[in-house]
């Protein structure tokens, strides 16, 4: 029997592919539940959103991550929603592994959400 090794190849860059995709994962889980303490907001997890109707050369982000969060406060002032939006944005551009790591995964955009209604993006 003789064996393809394309397809080891392939089967082996898969591997490492899915790998690299559970690291960032887990380091993104780490960081997004440090950011708060339990008094000001809980980590909820994030979601990989990918638009499929947006052809690839398109200058419209296609791929994007929301990190969930729900804050302690219901109704938290504007100053304090833009100030938490702000505190997790600037805690993942420090971070610049992870930053490089989402856009080699093809990233194009990180939101920030605090309920099912509305999300903030990050630059």
């Amino acid at each position: 029997m003789r064996t393809r090794p394309y397809a080891f190849a392939s089967a082996s860059a898969v591997a490492l592919l899915m790998s690299a995709v559970q690291a960032h994962a887990e380091n993104l889980d780490v960081l997004m539940s440090q950011v708060f303490s339990n008094q000001e907001a809980t980590y909820i997890g994030f979601e990989s959103v990918e638009r499929e109707d947006i052809p690839e050369q398109a200058a419209v982000d296609r791929k994007y991550l929301i990190v969930d969060f729900r804050l302690a406060e219901q109704n938290p002032e504007s100053e304090q929603l833009q100030a938490s939006v702000h505190k997790v944005c600037m805690t993942l551009l420090k971070d610049r592994a992870l930053v490089r790591s989402l856009s080699d995964s093809g990233y194009d955009m990180v939101s920030v959400a605090f309920d099912r209604k509305s999300q903030f993006d990050c630059l």
